[in-house]
């Protein structure tokens, strides 16, 4: 492997993923006479960046629900337990952009795609906890409010996404 190849794998996972999968398909079609299934390892390589996404996809769909769940529940019960789990994921989709990067600048669409989707299921969640919610509104939520440390009931950050004065753990 390249040096810059390399030093790509240690910078972004799932851009590494997406070239090395296209120099295979590039190799393949040169005819190298390896005896390499080059289509399937390309398909292999490519599905390790699609599962960063797919993760990064997961853990954005629970602080969603969990983000809907605290600013429309009346529930004083579960509200710590779901601000752990917030904070939990958040940690997680940080470990998760150190490693690509790249990952970054789909983080907006993903969260508008999972909208709709996540608002069904905090909505049936809730009356699942036997409260009389009618279908919650979609979530406006902006991408700093979603990975920052914001959460329900707090000042919206400010459209640099930076707090004014000390940020406070866990909001």
């Amino acid at each position: 492997m390249s040096g810059s190849a390399a030093q790509l794998y240690e910078e972004d996972f799932v851009r590494w993923t997406e070239e090395q999968a296209s120099a295979l398909r590039d190799a393949a079609g040169v005819g190298t006479n390896l005896p390499l299934d080059w289509e399937n390892l390309a398909e292999e390589i490519e599905s390790l960046g699609r599962s960063q996404r797919h993760e990064l996809r997961s853990r954005l769909a629970v602080i969603l629900e969990h983000l809907m769940k605290l600013e429309h529940s009346p529930a004083i019960d579960p509200r710590t337990g779901w601000m752990d789990t917030i904070s939990r994921e958040r940690l997680n989709i940080e470990d998760l952009l150190r490693d690509s990067p790249s990952l970054k600048n789909q983080l907006e669409s993903m969260i508008e795609q999972l909208k709709p989707r996540v608002t069904r299921l905090a909505t049936a969640s809730l009356f699942g906890y036997g409260e009389t919610v009618k279908t919650l509104p979609n979530p406006i939520y902006t991408e700093d409010q979603v990975i920052g440390d914001w959460f329900p009931g707090e000042d919206p950050l400010p459209a640099t996404g930076e707090r004014e004065g000390p940020a406070t753990a866990g909001g």
